[in-house]
């Protein structure tokens, strides 16, 4: 549909919500808090599916909570986009030729930025 009405989105966006209710979150929540958050547009059954899926990868901590459980994210947004990356230049062969080529697409402001996270880092700050 062209409208927009569909209810059925991307896996990838569905996770994003997830994650993005977690974060918003003051604390951990259960599946149907998730989904209240949410606004109640998926089944329990479906955030309950994305919330173990996401504890199984390790983005997301989970703890009983009675009969049930509650999730939290391991990491905060940039700390998540920080382990991907991580875990993708680790699962390459070609490590230092995955960094080169990363490095040598980046903006000059991002380059200034690696300079000084770099500069910061040799000075034993961290």
């Amino acid at each position: 549909m062209s409208d927009g009405s569909d209810p059925r989105r991307p896996h990838g966006e569905l996770v994003a919500d997830v994650l993005a209710a977690l974060w918003a979150a003051p604390g951990p929540l259960t599946a149907g808090q998730v989904r209240d958050a949410l606004g109640n547009r998926l089944a329990r059954t479906t955030v309950t599916t994305i919330l173990t899926r996401l504890h199984e990868k390790g983005t997301l901590r989970r703890e009983r909570d009675g009969r049930g459980f509650v999730y939290s994210p391991v990491h905060d947004a940039p700390g998540l986009t920080a382990s991907r990356m991580h875990r993708e230049l680790h699962s390459d062969p070609h490590r230092a030729l995955v960094l080169e080529r990363f490095v040598s697409a980046l903006s000059p402001d991002d380059e200034d930025v690696l300079r000084r996270l770099l500069h910061t880092a040799e000075e034993g700050g961290e």
